[in-house]
This record gives structure tokens, sequence and C-alpha cells, in this order.
């Protein structure tokens, strides 16, 4: 029946990120489906705040992973959903590409004091164009690790690299040397895929507890949760393709 057919519509018609779970407000393994690409499997931060975020990333200091892994493992993401993983770099592109994006990096430092950077836009290019990463403006209170002036160490607009693809700016192999994949420059300040030396500027330098990238849509002037939203948040804007000039996942997309 017409009734049914439709019924049988709206169940097929899956999230396309964590911000989009309305149903249920307990974190978890969820289902989603990005505009363009076939459902994936993530965890959704729905506790944090009142908005669902997009897990893209979650390492510990004590991680069974090793994160010196291939770019083609890189691509389609390892590890366990429920404990430490990576999403992978293409399903965080086709994430990133639908909406438009903030991003935050929750990390823990040695002693478990948290402290989180915000960057009010995300974005990231194809595999063609080596999954650049593009950053907007940075608030929070963990410092601005991403997108520094320094050009040896900067990650903001570079290329993502790995040990068999070096795509950084330094005369060696960034990914090789370090252990993980990365948006290397010449070549860090924050190491989040590596196992045992997590890293986030000054604030905890090779002996972070944990790491947490979410990327979320921008949340209206007004409903903005703890903690409080940029001096610089805008309204929410209409999806659209980010700008190379623009440079929330990770690791917490939302």
């Amino acid at each position: 029946s017409p009734a049914l057919k439709a019924i049988s519509l709206l169940c097929t018609v899956w999230p396309k990120d964590c911000s989009e779970i309305t149903w249920n407000r307990v974190s978890g393994v969820f289902v989603i489906q990005p505009t363009g690409l076939h459902q994936i499997v993530v965890y959704c931060d729905l506790n944090s705040t009142s908005e669902g975020w997009t897990v893209l990333q979650r390492n510990r200091r004590d991680t069974q992973i090793t994160w010196a892994e291939s770019w083609s493992t890189y691509k389609y993401g390892f590890g366990n959903v429920q404990d430490d993983y990576w999403l992978g770099m293409e399903y965080i592109y086709w994430i990133a590409k639908q909406k438009v994006y903030q991003v935050r990096f929750v990390i823990h430092d040695s002693s478990g004091t948290m402290k989180y950077a915000d960057y009010n836009l995300f974005g990231m290019e194809d595999e063609s164009n080596g999954y650049r990463l593009r950053l907007g403006s940075y608030t929070g209170t963990a410092g601005d690790a991403m997108t520094s002036n320094n050009p040896t160490s900067v990650h903001d607009n570079m290329k993502f690299s790995t040990k068999d693809m070096d795509q950084d700016i330094y005369s060696g192999n960034c990914a090789s040397s370090y252990d993980g994949g990365w948006w290397y420059s010449a070549c860090y300040s924050v190491r989040l895929n590596v196992k045992g030396s997590i890293t986030w500027g000054s604030f905890c330098s090779g002996n972070c507890q944990a790491s947490l990238p979410l990327p979320h849509p921008p949340i209206c002037r007004g409903g903005w949760s703890s903690p409080a939203p940029p001096a610089h948040s805008q309204p929410c804007s209409s999806p659209g393709t980010l700008s190379s000039q623009a440079a929330r996942p990770f690791p917490l997309l939302p």
C-alpha cells in the first residue's frame, strides 16, 4: 500500500551525521549515511552537549593500535569503533563535504585534565588533492596547535601523509619518522595518531592521556551549550563548500 511504501522509505533514510540523531540521547555506535556515500558505522557522542557529535578518532596513551598504518588503511579506517579507532579519510571527507562544519578536539593531559580546541570551520579536500585539511578560526582552552604561523609545525592547509604516502613539506617522511598518519608540515605540533606519545602543542607534549576530534554543523546563536560559543560564532549557515581561505572532523565531529 502507499502507506507501507512511505513507512519503508522513511525507515531507509539514515542520519547524515550524529547531529541528526534526535531520538536517542545515549552515546554509542550508530549507522549514518553521508550524502553521496553508503551507510557507515560511527561512534556518536550524545552526552557532552545538547547536540550529537560524530567521533572521527579516539586514541588513548595505552592504546593497542600501532597507528603506523598504510595509506589504504588510513583511507578506509581501522580499530574498534567502540574503543580506539580512526574513521577513515574517505569517510571523513564525505561527512565534511555535505555541510558547513566546525570541529572540536578534546584532549586530556597526563593528569587527566581535559581541555578543548574549537575551529569554527572544518573541511577537507578529496584524495586527488591529498585530503588537504582546511580549518577556520580557533577558540578554546587547549591552545591553537593546528593553525600555527610556524611553517615547520602547522597542520592547517597540509595534505595527509602516511608511511607509504609522503605528502608533507619536509625533506624526510614525517609519518614514517613519527609512527602515524597525520596532516604533517615539517613535522608537527600536534600528533594524535600515535601509540603512546599523543601531543597537543605545549598543553601535553608526548604525554597526553587521550584525544577525541569531533565535527558538528555550526550551532545557531542562542543554541550553544557548555563550553560557551566562540566570540566570532555565526548564525547557522546553509550547506556549502568550504573555501581554501577558511583554512569540529577527527578527533570530535558533530
